[in-house]
């Protein structure tokens, strides 16, 4: 769709929902502001000191929230522990805290450290084929006990795209907290976070967003919310006019901001500033239907050439997000025979051999040309004699 946007490696890259490719824009930022720094030194900042809050309509664009509800900030969990901080307040019975079976790992880290601090539990929710979630499985976790659960948008192994506005209308019904990690669909699959009524939300955004390795991360809280005082506290989250006052006294930043903590990283934060001017050229509708198309096609043409490869990735648009997963015993050395030949694939243990088209920059005949490939593995069993010689790591 905007292939000319980006930096296109050699090969076909397919591992864009782990990091995505360089958008020239966002060279273009870095060293603009790097020229900034060499020329100003610390006047710069005259220009760098609201740039995080200067994201916040475009983050906000892409998850369908107020600019006031996001901050590009932080990491996933440094952020989901700064809103668990703020939100999560055990009372009774009602203190356990919920998420699943899938979740990637951190996530669950961030849950049972809060959970050891007031005696609660994090409870998981089963999954009954080790890919997927059943919403009545889900449904069934959110108890009177429950203070807060925490789910994926999009399962990060099998793609499978969560009903968030479903299930956070049932959560609150209950009186559970919501939380959402958007890491897998927050620049492929479009939100309205707000509208919905999630309570909070955090994201990367150098999957699909392409604001390179280690780009700060995003939080949501929505505007509700607004009125508590954030339970980590930094100088960054302190109201703009008075930061410099240095008083002892914290007083937040209006909205989301508040929950920022140090000093913001202004050359990551510059990568970010590029990467979303590409989102200003697209709808996040325009988006998506890319995005259904090229995973559509794809598992058309596993389905047609590669019948030893069983396809995990819900097949339902509604259900997906934006990589198709697919199960085979040999998925770690196909994996690395694809490298070998210049195509980017990712691989999750055991079994599982993920691949992203990203509607930015992903094409069909690139589609076509993996299967072909991994048709030619099968076939010669070369991707064994690669594992074996452990050519690519």
């Amino acid at each position: 769709m905007r292939r000319d946007l980006f930096a296109m490696p050699p090969g076909i890259y397919l591992d864009g929902n782990s990091l995505g490719l360089m958008p020239h824009a966002a060279r273009e930022a870095v060293l603009r502001r790097l020229t900034e720094w060499e020329t100003l030194a610390v006047s710069g900042w005259d220009a760098w000191f609201g740039l995080a809050e200067s994201l916040s309509p475009s983050v906000a664009r892409l998850v369908g929230a107020l600019p006031h509800e996001v901050i590009a900030t932080g990491s996933i969990t440094a952020n989901l522990h700064a809103l668990l901080a703020t939100l999560y307040r055990p009372q009774g019975e009602r203190r356990h805290l919920v998420a699943t079976s899938l979740d990637f790992p951190s996530d669950v880290y961030a849950l049972q450290s809060w959970a050891e601090r007031h005696g609660a539990e994090v409870r998981l929710i089963p999954s009954r084929d080790g890919h997927s979630l059943h919403e009545e499985d889900i449904l069934a976790a959110l108890t009177d006990d429950v203070a807060v659960a925490l789910l994926p948008t999009v399962l990060y192994r099998s793609g499978q795209l969560l009903d968030v506005e479903g299930l956070t209308r049932e959560a609150r019904k209950r009186g559970v907290l919501i939380g959402w990690d958007a890491a897998h669909s927050v620049g492929t699959v479009p939100h309205d976070l707000h509208e919905v009524g999630a309570d909070f939300a955090v994201w990367c955004h150098y999957k699909y967003v392409n604001a390179g390795p280690g780009a700060p991360g995003g939080l949501f809280l929505h505007e509700r919310h607004h009125g508590l005082l954030p339970g980590l506290r930094g100088w960054w989250g302190h109201h703009k006019g008075t930061q410099f006052e240095m008083a002892h006294a914290f007083r937040p930043a209006s909205g989301a901001g508040a929950h920022q903590l140090g000093t913001p990283p202004i050359l990551a934060l510059a990568a970010l500033e590029g990467a979303l001017t590409v989102f200003d050229t697209v709808s996040m509708a325009e988006v998506r239907g890319r995005s259904l198309a090229l995973t559509g096609h794809l598992m058309t043409l596993v389905d047609a050439h590669l019948p030893e490869l069983r396809v995990v990735t819900p097949r339902e648009p509604e259900r997906r997000g934006g990589h198709v997963a697919l199960a085979h015993p040999e998925a770690h050395a196909l994996s690395l025979a694809l490298r070998s030949r210049g195509i980017i694939p990712d691989f999750r243990q055991p079994d599982i051999l993920r691949l992203a088209p990203v509607a930015l920059y992903n094409t069909e005949a690139e589609m076509e040309e993996t299967v072909r490939v991994l048709r030619e593995l099968l076939d010669t069993a070369a991707h064994r004699a690669v594992e074996a010689a452990g050519l690519v790591t």
